[in-house]
């Protein structure tokens, strides 16, 4: 197949088709970009957690890349609400829409449809989606010709930590390279930026605020554990008379101390221990009151309520509010993704693969919009609308029947005359009962 010339990307940069064909070097262990992490969360301190956040806002967001990803790996609320969103997201159908009627935007149209049957999707996404955490996201488009054609062979996911602004504005994303850092190169790189506000991508992803909670919540459960070490076992006192030896003393004081720990001690017969109860329940409750409500508030920040996730409703009204909340979140990621693919994917592919073209077919991502049934009869009836069949049909979810179908028709409606006359005979066989 003959390829034209002068592809370029959404930015009007000339896309080589030869650098695409050579796969990009990836992570290194003594290169620049190295999958190895840090660990900026051990020792984390408020100060320590302002300072991460500046040199992010600075552009050098290497710390809170780590931050975010540690986050996401020890504190289980969090990890299940962001889960909770990007799977709600990667699971959507997709459809693809072609550009118009014409035979050539048809089948530009059905290579993608074909290319979405992939297994592999659905976890590629999910990938993609890192960037609500995170604020942006990086995917490498592995392009095969192996075939003659060109094909994304899988989609990649490129660390963050791989990755910084430009220091001019802060926005454009520049790859970390041996010889200095450089721009994406044009057709290679799917670029989702997912703004949980507005602003640079380095300040709006959800681990910014989700960093803040963990903090919190970590100083409220050592607290806690500290409360409970202290409180929550019984107070251990023992007694030696006033003719005890250093010895027999330091006996005394070696079995208070390790019998919380061992469980078991030995002392001299003259020698006595008490346990003495102390009632932990009212600081137990403070400490728990605290990290539940730090986690709702960790619920608010991902997902937009608190309903589905803490177990926290004001009735069924209030849950149904809830869910449209979390609904609208969805499909404002399902539209922010499909951009991306539109952008980045759907219309590089169809360019490499075709030429240049005036329109492209465009993917959709999400739910199928449902329709009350009985509210649109209704209004139908009681206004005395005409309706089409096809209507009728499409709204009911079945097809419209063709000339050698097998139809139940007749047999349905046999059925019902049927049931019909058996009521009937059932009625006048009471009436005669009753008559007599």
């Amino acid at each position: 197949m003959a390829f034209y010339q002068g592809i370029v990307d959404h930015r009007g940069r000339p896309i080589e088709k030869r650098s695409l064909t050579e796969h990009m070097t990836g992570p290194t262990l003594s290169g620049v970009r190295s999958p190895l992490s840090g660990y900026p969360s051990q020792g984390l301190t408020p100060p320590i957690l302002d300072a991460i956040l500046r040199e992010a806002d600075q552009g050098q967001p290497l710390r809170f890349y780590e931050l975010a990803e540690q986050i996401e790996e020890k504190d289980h609320h969090y990890a299940g609400v962001l889960s909770t969103r990007k799977r709600s997201v990667s699971q959507l159908e997709i459809t693809v829409d072609a550009a118009s009627e014409d035979p050539q935007h048809q089948a530009h149209a059905q290579m993608i449809r074909d290319w979405l049957m992939r297994d592999e999707l659905q976890g590629e996404l999910f990938d993609m989606l890192d960037a609500i955490g995170k604020g942006e996201s990086f995917t490498y488009i592995a392009w095969d010709t192996s075939s003659g054609d060109w094909m994304p062979a899988r989609l990649d996911r490129w660390d963050q930590r791989w990755f910084r602004p430009r220091r001019e504005d802060l926005t454009t994303p520049m790859l970390i390279s041996e010889g200095g850092d450089a721009e994406l190169p044009p057709g290679a790189f799917i670029h989702l930026v997912a703004r949980g506000k507005s602003g640079i991508p380095a300040r709006s992803g959800i681990a910014r605020l989700a960093a803040w909670f963990w903090l919190f919540k970590g100083m409220t459960s050592r607290d806690w554990a500290i409360y409970t070490a202290t409180y929550g076992q019984p107070l251990r006192v023992g007694k030696y008379g006033p003719n005890a030896s250093d010895a027999e003393k330091d006996t005394l004081f070696q079995a208070v101390a390790n019998i919380a720990g061992d469980c078991a001690a030995i002392i001299p017969a003259s020698m006595s221990i008490e346990f003495v109860k102390t009632d932990a329940s009212t600081g137990t409750t403070l400490y728990k009151d605290r990290a539940d409500w730090l986690d709702q508030q960790m619920s608010k920040a991902v997902l937009g309520q608190t309903t589905t996730t803490d177990a926290i409703s004001g009735g069924h009204a209030v849950s149904q509010e809830h869910r449209q909340v979390q609904e609208d979140i969805e499909r404002a990621d399902a539209r922010v993704l499909a951009a991306a693919l539109n952008r980045d994917l759907v219309q590089t592919w169809v360019q490499l693969q075709f030429g240049p073209q005036d329109v492209y077919p465009r993917l959709r991502i999400g739910r199928p919009e449902q329709t009350d049934i009985k509210q649109t009869l209704d209004v139908v009836t009681n206004l005395g609308l005409p309706m089409k069949k096809a209507e009728a049909y499409a709204l009911a979810g079945i097809s419209i029947p063709e000339a050698g179908d097998d139809l139940r028709e007749r047999e349905v409606h046999r059925a019902q005359a049927e049931d019909r006359e058996r009521a009937g005979r059932e009625g006048e066989r009471r009436v005669g009962r009753h008559r007599e």
